[in-house]
Formats: C-alpha cells, sequence, structure tokens
C-alpha cells in the first residue's frame, strides 16, 4: 500500500499527517520546523512513502530551498551569516550576491554616517544639554537646533511647539469650543524627530523624569498617541528654554515647585 504525507507548515512547528491510499489516518505529530526533524519523524515512520506535499508561502520557502536564518540576526552579523549560505548554491550566488555587495555598501554608509551625527552632536554643547533629556538622541538635537537656530526667534517658549504643529486646532463659535487633532503646522521632520524622542522616552528610556511620569499618566487616562504627542509638545517647550537660559536638564522637579 501506499501512503502519502501531508505538511501544515506554520511559523515555528510543522503538522505531520500520513494517510493511507483509500484516506484513512495513519500518523499524525507535530514537530519543529526544520528538514531535519521532518525528515527522521518520516524515517521513524518506516512505511513506503509515494509523495509529500506541503502548502506554498513565505513560511515554507526555506522547505524547498533548504535555507533558513535564525529567528534574529543582527545588522552587523547579516553579512557573515548569509553570504555562506549564499555562495553555497550557485544558482542562489549568480542572483544574490550582487545585492548582498550592495547592502554591505549601504551598511558601511551608514555607519559612517552615523558616526559623522554623533560626532558633530557631541561636539556641539546645546546638543550635548539637550541630550542629558532622556529620549533625546543625536539626531532629535542637532534636527531641533538646526530648525530654532536662534532661541532668540520665539519670545515665549510654548510657541515653539505651535510652530512645529504639535498644538491641537480649534473650532470655535458661539458657546462652541471643539478641540481638534494637532494642526501639523511647520517643518514635518521636526515634528516626526520630537515624537520620536517623546515615544522614546515613554517606551524605552529607563530613567525617570517628571515629564515621563505626566506622560504615562496621561497615556492611562487619554491613550499612547495622545500622550506622546503632549510629551513631544513638551520637550519642545523645555529644549528651548534650557537654550534659551543655558540651564541644564533637571531629572526631578525642584522641591516646593508646584
Amino acid at each position: 500500500m501506499d501512503y502519502y504525507v501531508g505538511l501544515d507548515v506554520s511559523l515555528r512547528t510543522v503538522a505531520v499527517c500520513v494517510i493511507d491510499t483509500d484516506g484513512k489516518l495513519i500518523f499524525e505529530r507535530s514537530v519543529a520546523c526544520e528538514i531535519e526533524d521532518i525528515a527522521h519523524c518520516l524515517r521513524d515512520l518506516s512505511k513506503p512513502v509515494m509523495q509529500i506535499g506541503f502548502e506554498a508561502g513565505a513560511m515554507s520557502q526555506h522547505l524547498f530551498f533548504g535555507l533558513r536564518l535564525p529567528s534574529r540576526v543582527d545588522q552587523g552579523s547579516f553579512d557573515e551569516r548569509v553570504r555562506p549560505l549564499i555562495e553555497a548554491d550557485p544558482d542562489l550566488s549568480h542572483a544574490l550576491l550582487p545585492l548582498l555587495d550592495a547592502r554591505a555598501v549601504l551598511y558601511r554608509t551608514y555607519r559612517e554616517l552615523d558616526r559623522r551625527v554623533k560626532q558633530t552632536a557631541s561636539h556641539d554643547e546645546t546638543c550635548l544639554r539637550f541630550m542629558a533629556i532622556p529620549g533625546v538622541g543625536p539626531i532629535a538635537a542637532l534636527t531641533f537646533r538646526a530648525a530654532v537656530d536662534d532661541p532668540s526667534r520665539f519670545t515665549s517658549s510654548r510657541t515653539v511647539a505651535a510652530h512645529f504643529g504639535l498644538t491641537p486646532r480649534r473650532y470655535q463659535s458661539g458657546e462652541m469650543d471643539n478641540p481638534g487633532r494637532i494642526s501639523k503646522a511647520g517643518d514635518p521632520d521636526v515634528r516626526a524627530t520630537l515624537y520620536s524622542a517623546a515615544n522614546a522616552m515613554m517606551m524605552r528610556s529607563v530613567a525617570s523624569s517628571e515629564i515621563k511620569s505626566w506622560g504615562l499618566r496621561l497615556m492611562r487616562r487619554k491613550g499612547r498617541r495622545r500622550a506622546v504627542v503632549a510629551v513631544a509638545r513638551k520637550l519642545a517647550v523645555i529644549m528651548h528654554r534650557m537654550w534659551a537660559d543655558g540651564t541644564e536638564f533637571r531629572h526631578e522637579p525642584l522641591k516646593g515647585a508646584i
């Protein structure tokens, strides 16, 4: 009697199902989604398998090409992990090695640009003060400094957030007063950078600060997106005030402050 194998492929496991010519279920097992584990499972079956079938899709490609990367590969080690796999197959080498070489050039260029940005920020006194704020990195510091250029352009720090479109639009008519979404006026790159810095402060930074605590309290009441926008608005005000006064960022409020 002949036997047929069906593989139901998922991200990490494969459901192995074996039936005979009459469609009767003979064997069923779940194994790791690796070629060696599947082959070992079928060898344990000890029956003449006529055909093996599995669904087509992104998760089953490695079962046909026979190549699979680890679940996580760092950017710096990507080339050394992938290149030997590609070079072992002449067809893949012809198609993918040029792409891998291009990626290597782009990655080296990215690393050099990243080094220059960090070096530029580390040599600027104003950027160094900005980077003392949790979540504010070299790109955020340099972007804000370049966009504002001269802190004396703004008579009040509160107007900086409005200049970059981080204050809500309002519709007012008679007794009606409806605040809407942020205006999105001004430079969108600066606004996006301030939003990213606020998100990093609240979601990734382990350093505590009064503004982060305020943002987390607001997030519980208003939701994550509104809270991050509010913190980004606060960051614009705080960074301008630090620049204008030449002061440092304080992680904790002053004693007696309200």
